[in-house]
């Protein structure tokens, strides 16, 4: 069943799946109330742990050849996954929440133009005109509690979509033999060594309150999951396309939220959060009609012929054909 869906489908369903889990985050890093460097060692300890163990029992002898056949991913991914994390925390602390979020949804524009222009993945215009209404309907979610906050904070923000976009491109144009795209998830250990060493050498090497440990050992179980398979998400689908799925967390965290403190979202979000869905849900529905459209006229689909050519090199074991779409 599963590997008769057409690769895009898999890794929208993947990448999906991981930003909802990746929702309670912000929730739960409000409840916390340690410092930047207490958060950040633990958070880069217990997520590299947790990942490094999910690593070894896959590939076992061979991790320290998987990491290396990620090529430049190795150095990149885990450098742009650190920076996000902190980027993030710090921001949070410096200016207000709307304004990192409204950062943070530049998200899959900054990935559609680094794609474009250092690795030549080009987008449809649908998938372009998707990309701004989400951002648009994500910003109007925000708009409530965007401030003027400092212009360290907002500088600090920006690094996030970059950061972002950084990863889930380089992730998602690097190619391999046997899968659409090349594991990208087994480097994510280094990614949280980045985390860790420099929030050790500020301190952050402490015990936390019973409270807020207990938090954080949750944070432990829930992202290492979350960040795996949005990583993985990378393999199926270009980086702009899993920068635009992480955009549900804007919708997925105000709701969860809502239910669990009772903070009624103002007018504007349940707008946003519509114009999300909507485009989301029409765009899939398009391309639905559209393959259907064409199967009952006889012509061949030319992604299920890209996605047949790239089982048949799976089974050659020869590399895979590039994820980027075509007008």
């Amino acid at each position: 069943m599963w590997k008769r869906l057409p690769f895009r489908l898999r890794g929208y369903l993947i990448t999906v799946t991981g930003v909802l889990l990746l929702s309670p985050d912000a929730l739960l890093v409000k409840d916390t109330s340690v410092d930047v460097a207490t958060f950040m060692f633990w958070r880069g300890l217990m997520l590299g742990l947790v990942l490094l163990m999910i690593a070894a029992l896959r590939y076992r002898e061979r991790l320290p050849q998987a990491i290396r056949a990620c090529g430049p991913a190795a150095l990149w991914c885990p450098l742009a996954f650190a920076a996000s994390a902190w980027a993030f925390v710090g921001a949070t602390r410096l200016t207000t929440a709307g304004n990192v979020l409204v950062m943070l949804n530049l998200a899959p524009l900054a990935a559609g133009l680094i794609g474009m222009l250092l690795f030549g993945q080009r987008l449809r215009r649908q998938t372009w005109v998707v990309i701004g209404v989400c951002v648009v309907g994500a910003s109007l979610m925000a708009a409530g509690e965007v401030g003027q906050g400092s212009l360290l904070g907002l500088a600090v923000a920006l690094i996030i979509p970059v950061a972002i976009a950084v990863n889930t491109t380089v992730a998602s144009a690097q190619r391999g033999s046997g899968t659409r795209g090349l594991d990208t998830t087994v480097v994510l250990p280094l990614g949280c060594l980045a985390m860790l060493v420099p929030a050790a050498l500020m301190g952050g090497a402490q015990l936390p309150a019973t409270e807020d440990m207990q938090r954080l050992a949750l944070m432990g179980l829930i992202l290492p999951l979350a960040y795996f398979l949005i990583q993985t998400g990378a393999r199926y689908l270009p980086g702009a396309e899993v920068s635009l799925v992480m955009l549900v967390e804007t919708l997925a965290g105000t709701l969860l939220v809502w239910w669990w403190v009772g903070e009624v979202p103002a007018a504007l979000a349940f707008v946003g959060g519509g114009m999300i869905v909507a485009a989301m849900l029409a765009s899939s529905l398009r391309d639905l009609y559209r393959q259907r459209r064409k199967a009952a006229e006889g012509a061949p689909d030319a992604r299920r012929l890209r996605d047949a050519a790239a089982e048949a090199s799976i089974e050659r074991g020869e590399p895979a054909p590039p994820v980027g779409e075509r007008h």
